[in-house]
């Protein structure tokens, strides 16, 4: 039905006749929508102390890449090292890993083109892959992916670079390529692999002239917090990784808050299409409440290891404080209607996903029970609390979906739970977003 004249005249009168929103207008025509709406009583119950706490290093950041997850994985493993030789701080090359990932996430791409060159030109899985084009983001499988197969380096030896901390352009570039070769393939089916292997030589000169090449050997070298020199000589990427860092990204799984319908809980999933190495391992998740997800954080937490986490970031958020809250924001006073939707509604109508990744390092307990959780975010120290958040656990009831527990913190039942083949989800899945 359209909107009549008189409709819209009634409506027009209504709103003109109440006061508070002549009062809400002035606030709002010169404001930010949250500035407004911030509820600054709620900032005496977020104050920045935590009874459990993981000492770890300054922030890091990302800058205007959206590589959350290679930020908070790199995050986690350097804490490792650190800890390992007595570093005061230490940072690992973000740049490295997104070259690679970005390599192998292209032939990824290419190799799903060609299994459905058959299909119609409006297939809609041929569709999702071709709009989604490249993506910074990812998860952790795509992470341990990388550094499985080759390995990592400090971030003296592979430092940023314009175009990796700034990589929109550099992605549309590289996702015309792909569009482009999927409209080489439809019109002639003979000799792909010949065909993507040109085409990998030109995504490879496209990453090389923008992140730099990747070091095959390098030196370790550094000074401990005894301002002791050493160096370790001609070690490769992969050798770093699998001897002087202690953690096993192999030892991990995604536990993921999925509460809708087609997901129950205590089952494992998996999504159609994403991923990176075509060898390695594929998106593995294990649905779970979310009180028995927090029961893991916080196992991990107790043996001061740091938790890899998945969230949506971009509902109710004061950077400026560092608060993630959703009790610190009050649409309804402002506007006057409800815009509540359940965790299961905002996934199943695309309201949230998974969009940011961060590391949980404290949580605040009241007689067991989590009121608050320290967060380790990769935005630089000029917000929050030198880069550091607080978050309030009815927000991490409501947008947190992962996090990345050490498979040694599941039960048995859990555990058993990671044999069983999981259930494949479609590509355009909410859970299937990259961070």
């Amino acid at each position: 039905m359209e909107i009549k004249k008189e409709i819209l005249e009634e409506i027009n009168n209504n709103y003109n006749q109440n006061i508070e929103n002549r009062t809400v207008r002035c606030a709002l025509v010169n404001n930010k929508i949250r500035d407004i709406m911030r509820n600054k009583e709620r900032e005496g119950k977020l104050l920045f102390n935590f009874s459990l706490n993981v000492d770890t290093l300054n922030v890091v950041n990302q800058k205007n890449s959206n590589n959350s997850f290679i930020y908070a994985g790199c995050n986690v493993l350097r804490e490792a090292i650190c800890k390992k030789y007595n570093l005061e701080d230490f940072e690992i090359s973000q740049n490295f890993i997104a070259f690679y990932d970005k390599l192998e996430k292209c032939n990824y791409i290419m190799e799903n083109l060609i299994e459905l060159k058959d299909r119609d030109i409006d297939d809609r899985e041929r569709y999702h892959i071709l709009t989604r084009g490249l993506k910074d983001g990812g998860q952790w499988e795509l992470f341990a992916n990388i550094v499985n197969k080759y390995g990592m380096v400090p971030k003296t030896v592979m430092s940023d670079t314009y175009q990796s901390s700034n990589p929109d352009e550099m992605n549309h570039l590289l996702s015309r390529k792909l569009r482009q070769f999927n409209a080489r393939i439809l019109t002639n089916k003979d000799n792909l692999e010949f065909l993507k292997s040109l085409y990998l030589d030109d995504i490879y000169r496209i990453l090389a002239d923008c992140y730099g090449v990747p070091p095959k050997y390098f030196d370790f070298e550094y000074t401990d917090k005894d301002k002791k020199y050493h160096i370790i000589k001609d070690i490769t990427p992969l050798e770093f990784y699998l001897e002087y860092t202690d953690i096993d990204v192999n030892d991990y799984v995604c536990v993921i808050n999925a509460p809708t319908q087609d997901k129950p809980v205590n089952r494992t999933y998996t999504v159609k299409y994403l991923g990176n190495v075509i060898e390695g391992n594929r998106v593995l998740y294990l649905n779970l409440a979310i009180d028995d997800l927090k029961k893991l954080v916080i196992k991990q937490l107790q043996a001061k290891e740091t938790v890899f986490l998945g969230c949506d970031w971009k509902k109710v958020i004061d950077e400026g404080d560092g608060v993630f809250d959703d009790r610190s924001f009050n649409y309804y006073d402002t506007f006057k209607t409800d815009f509540f939707m359940t965790k299961e509604e905002m996934l199943s109508n695309y309201e949230s996903s998974i969009n940011h990744d961060v590391v949980i390092t404290g949580v605040n307990l009241d007689d067991g029970v989590p009121t608050k959780w320290k967060i380790e975010n990769s935005w630089g120290e000029q917000v929050g609390n030198k880069g550091y958040f607080v978050a309030s656990d009815s927000w991490f009831d409501k947008y947190v979906y992962q996090a990345v527990i050490n498979k040694k913190y599941l039960s048995k039942e859990q555990l058993d739970e990671l044999e069983i083949e999981p259930v494949e989800l479609k590509p355009w899945d909410p859970m299937g977003t990259l961070a």
